[in-house]
Order: structure tokens, then C-alpha cells, then sequence
């Protein structure tokens, strides 16, 4: 471990600013890059076995960075659509009128209906991706599933879900 701990601490130090950037510009949030780049380099740590050349480490690097931020922007952007909508019941406080408050529970509703059309396998799939933010090999391992089916059910099942609640993209 301490060879890891040693090889990733000089990984980061010379690769870091160079994620950052990549990722600051993917966003164009300090904090949103600040995660990616701190995922980036978790990332790197549990795969630096699979690093076979050296001559490529930075562009694998900002391979797993690129990934990172496409997954966590898709991740951000199908979970406000299905969090504003899958919370339980909106709360009533002082501030929020009462037509926002229909309106946020028929949004619910919607997508609870939606969801409740998906076959089990679906539903289940779109659950531990974007609500309980499973990684894809701890979904595959829940469903007894591989990884790569995993990947490919989600697509499909959000591109079904998507559709029953109206949205193309």
C-alpha cells in the first residue's frame, strides 16, 4: 500500500491542476470541478493496477477525468428531474404557495406513475443508479448482473421512463 500511496500522492501532484482545468471547463463550477477532480483521483487509486503504460498517464488520467464528469453531469441532471419529483410529500412552509405545492406533487405523481409502469428490472435498475447513487458494480452485484448489463439496461430503462413522462433527452 505504501507504493500505491506514494505513486498516486506523485500522480496527483503532477496531474491535478490539469484535471481541474478539464474539469472547471467541462462545468464552469469551482465546486462541481473540485468533486470531479477529487473523484478523478479516487478513481485512479482503485485502477492504477490496470495502468500499463507510462507513457500514457496523463491522457489516461484525464480519461478517467472526462468520464468522471460526464457521469457525475448526467448523474446531476436526471436527478433533479426525478428528486424534485420522487421526494415524498412536499412540506408545507411559509413561502411556497399553495399552486407550486400542487404543482410539485402532480410532478410526483407523474413520475411515481411512470416508474410503476417499468418493468420490476427497470424500476430497480433507475432506483440504485439515481436515487440510492450505486456505483455500476455495486448495481450489477445487487441484481446478480454484469456490468456491462447493468450499463446498457439503464440506458434503455431511462430512455423508457423518459418517454412515459414526456421528455426526449
Amino acid at each position: 500500500m505504501h507504493k500505491n500511496q506514494l505513486q498516486i500522492e506523485q500522480l496527483y501532484d503532477a496531474y491535478h491542476r490539469d484535471v481541474y482545468h478539464f474539469a472547471l471547463y467541462y462545468t464552469n463550477s469551482k465546486q462541481e470541478a473540485e468533486d470531479i477532480t477529487q473523484e478523478t483521483f479516487l478513481k485512479v487509486l482503485k485502477q492504477l493496477h490496470h495502468l500499463k503504460d507510462g507513457e500514457k498517464v496523463k491522457t489516461w488520467i484525464l480519461t478517467i477525468a472526462r468520464n468522471t464528469a460526464v457521469d457525475i453531469h448526467r448523474k446531476q441532471k436526471i436527478k433533479r428531474l426525478l428528486t424534485e419529483k420522487l421526494i415524498k410529500q412536499p412540506i408545507l412552509t411559509e413561502g411556497i404557495e399553495p399552486p407550486t405545492i400542487v404543482e410539485k406533487n402532480e410532478q410526483w405523481q407523474m413520475v411515481q406513475q411512470a416508474l410503476m409502469t417499468l418493468k420490476s428490472h427497470d424500476r430497480t435498475i433507475i432506483i440504485c443508479r439515481m436515487l440510492k447513487d450505486y456505483t455500476i458494480q455495486e448495481t450489477a452485484a445487487i441484481l446478480g448482473i454484469s456490468e456491462v448489463k447493468v450499463r446498457v439496461d439503464f440506458h434503455r430503462a431511462m430512455a423508457r421512463l423518459r418517454k412515459k413522462v414526456g421528455r426526449r433527452n
